[in-house]
Formats: structure tokens, C-alpha cells, sequence
């Protein structure tokens, strides 16, 4: 087991990086730096790579040997959605049982025992069904008797739909259902919340899933884990308190990566009113543009690019601020990156800001559900 050098930023490995935008999080919330990522599109782990020229890129996720990856503190990651196969206690993590993505994530989550997991996702992880297959002798004869269960025909007939999940594996789940109890299948405790990216100011709704799971000996004794309370608390725009000595937040590594989200956390309460300028131009949508413009410390670049054949579309340019990604984040002409490559790679991301408020909430949450006798602000 691994025991965390204060002196040191938390390790991160990253997998389905994309651009970075969780780990810009994840680095910014829990002083941490990404050692490692796993990036299977080359385009997008061009631009990873860029941005972490000290991480080295694993690779396609299905073919790593976890044995040889050095270990880290944080695993982070947002598999798609409809990859979601459950893993489960009966088929365990036995080679042969994996299919869909997420049982990758967890098979890496089996060998490589963080101490914290950080998992981003669409909405549809709420809604879309996991895969199910049914496992060898999983069949009626597995379920309880009936003498076993008290009241049991009562009991029947408050479950006659088929949505009731009973006994049986190959009933219907959710895939943040299967995610979740395959993360407690993995001695993990995880809490998990929807926020919109409008709730950090953002001038679009973007609803995300982040799941946040600590390995349960961790929570039970914070201090001794690295996660004890008095470290930093993300969103004060302070330090990390390291022997209870407050450090400015010019001493965290790598500054200059995400440096600008204290800048934009800082300004998200502040009150903003549109211009004549941006009525003009924004119309309707002015005072959401002109909030976001001073949050992210930069205007709006032009929403569109024209082009003969196929008349506007959005500009790069424009998602990327929407993003609230430094101007050239994704977009610099040194990633080599078309215009369709570069939108695409930047839908697929997450809001750095949006995530590491989801980070603090969930932290914060967890920590007092650990009884700790330190106030979170």
C-alpha cells in the first residue's frame, strides 16, 4: 500500500483523456499532476501530449498490462456511455468476462488500488441500460427459496413488472447502476452528482455525471491516506496547508496549467451586466455571453465560420471558449488538427471548471461523512 509523501503532488493517470479536461480538474482540485495517460485517437492524444509533454500515452486501453503501469493516487476518466457492461460479483475480474469499456476502467481500478477515482459522464449513464450477459449458471434455481423469505408472497406482487430486479443478474440495470455497484464490488465507496455546466456560469446547460469513489480504508482513517481535510480545500484560492502551513498558490506544480481556473473560480460569483456592445451583437443571449466572457477572462470569438458549400457552422474557435479552455487549448495550428477533428475532440470534453466544482462537492461530502472534525467552508 502506498503511502502518500505530502511533499509531493498526488499522481494522477488518466484514462479516455481526450483533450485533459478532467485532469485540468483533477490536478486543480486535489494538487495533483497526470504521470500517465491512455488516449486511443491520435488527433486528440496529439493534443494531450502538448499539454503533458512529461506523460507518456499508454495507449488503447484494452490491450495495457496494468502489472507494468507505475501506480498512482487518482485514476480519472470518462468512458463512453453506451460501453458499459457490469462486471459484477459472481464474474469477478477473471480475463474472458470483460466486455464495453467501463469493465476496463474497472479491471484498472482492480490492479492498480488508488486511493481515488474521479469518473465523468453524459447524462445517459443515468438512463441507458447496462449489458447484461448472462453468466453460466445464472438462472431461477439461484434464487432465494421461497420458505427463506418472510411475507414472500406479498413481497411477489410488489415487484410484478419486469423493471424489478429481484435475484436474477440478467434483470434490466442502469449503467451508473452497474458502475456504482461494481466500484462497491471493488471495496470502494463512491458518491456521485449531475451539475450543469450553467451552474459554474457557463452560457449552456451541458448537464454532467461525475462519480467520485475513495478506496474505503482511505476514508476511514483520511489523515494517514494523503486525504486528510486540512490539505487544500478546492475553490478558497488558497494553498495547500501542509503541516497546517498555508502555502500561496504559487507553490503548486505546474502553475501555469491551471493557474487561470483559480482566475475563473474567483469570478463566477461576480455580478455582470451586458453592455450595448453585446446586446447588439448577442442579442437575447447577451448577459449569458457577457458572464461567461468575464469568467473566463476573454470575449467571445465569432460563433461561426462561413463556408460556399455548406453554408455556417461552428467555429472551433467558439466551442473552445465555450469550453472555457485557454484560447488555443485544442485549436493552435502546431496540433495539426482540421476544423471538423478539432469540433469533435472538443465536444467530446469536459468543462474544466464545471468538474472541479463537482470535485469540491463531492469531496467535501465525503470528508464529513467521514466525521471529520475540521469545517469545510
Amino acid at each position: 500500500m502506498h503511502h502518500h509523501d505530502h511533499g509531493r503532488p498526488l499522481r494522477v493517470g488518466s484514462l479516455f483523456s481526450g483533450y485533459g479536461g478532467l485532469d485540468l480538474a483533477v490536478e486543480h482540485a486535489l494538487d495533483a499532476e497526470t504521470i500517465w495517460f491512455s488516449e486511443n485517437n491520435p488527433h486528440v492524444a496529439g493534443i494531450f501530449a502538448h499539454h503533458w509533454p512529461d506523460a507518456p500515452n499508454l495507449g488503447d486501453i484494452t490491450t495495457i498490462d496494468w502489472r507494468n503501469v507505475p501506480p498512482v493516487d487518482v485514476l480519472c476518466g470518462g468512458f463512453p456511455c453506451q460501453d458499459v457492461s457490469t462486471v459484477g460479483k459472481r464474474a469477478g475480474l477473471a480475463p474472458g468476462t470483460r466486455s464495453g469499456l467501463w469493465s476496463y476502467m474497472a479491471a484498472a481500478i482492480d490492479a492498480l488500488q488508488p486511493r481515488l477515482v474521479v469518473i465523468e459522464n453524459v447524462r445517459g449513464l443515468l438512463s441507458s441500460p447496462a449489458v447484461r450477459s448472462l453468466l453460466e449458471g445464472d438462472d431461477d434455481d439461484q434464487r432465494n427459496p421461497d420458505p427463506a423469505t418472510p411475507g414472500h408472497a406479498t413481497l411477489r406482487h410488489l415487484e410484478p413488472d419486469p423493471w424489478g430486479l429481484g435475484d436474477n443478474a440478467t434483470r434490466p440495470l442502469r449503467a451508473a447502476g452497474a458502475v456504482l455497484g461494481d466500484l462497491a464490488d471493488l471495496r470502494m465507496d463512491a458518491q456521485w452528482i449531475g451539475l450543469p455546466a450553467s451552474l459554474v456560469g457557463a452560457p449552456h446547460p451541458r448537464l454532467r455525471i461525475f462519480i467520485i469513489a475513495h478506496r474505503q480504508d482511505a476514508i476511514q482513517d483520511p489523515a494517514r491516506h494523503g486525504l486528510d481535510p486540512r490539505r487544500r480545500i478546492p475553490g478558497s484560492g488558497a494553498g495547500e496547508a501542509r503541516d497546517d502551513r498555508p502555502l500561496a498558490s504559487d507553490h503548486r506544480p505546474r502553475p501555469q496549467r491551471t493557474g487561470w481556473l483559480t482566475e475563473q473560480e474567483r469570478r463566477v460569483g461576480d455580478v455582470v451586466v451586458p453592455d450595448r456592445g453585446h446586446l447588439h451583437r448577442w442579442g437575447r443571449y447577451a448577459a449569458a455571453v457577457a458572464r461567461w466572457e468575464h469568467i473566463t477572462g476573454r470575449p467571445a470569438p465569432a460563433p461561426a465560420v462561413l463556408n460556399d458549400d455548406t453554408g455556417p457552422r461552428p467555429s472551433p474557435a467558439f466551442v473552445e471558449w465555450l469550453m472555457g479552455l485557454p484560447n488555443g487549448w485544442v485549436t493552435d495550428p502546431t496540433h495539426d488538427l482540421s476544423a471538423n477533428q478539432q469540433t469533435t475532440a472538443l465536444g467530446n470534453g469536459v468543462l474544466p471548471l464545471q468538474a472541479a466544482d463537482a470535485i469540491r462537492l463531492l469531496r467535501s461530502d465525503t470528508l464529513s461523512m467521514a466525521n471529520c472534525s475540521v469545517p469545510m467552508d
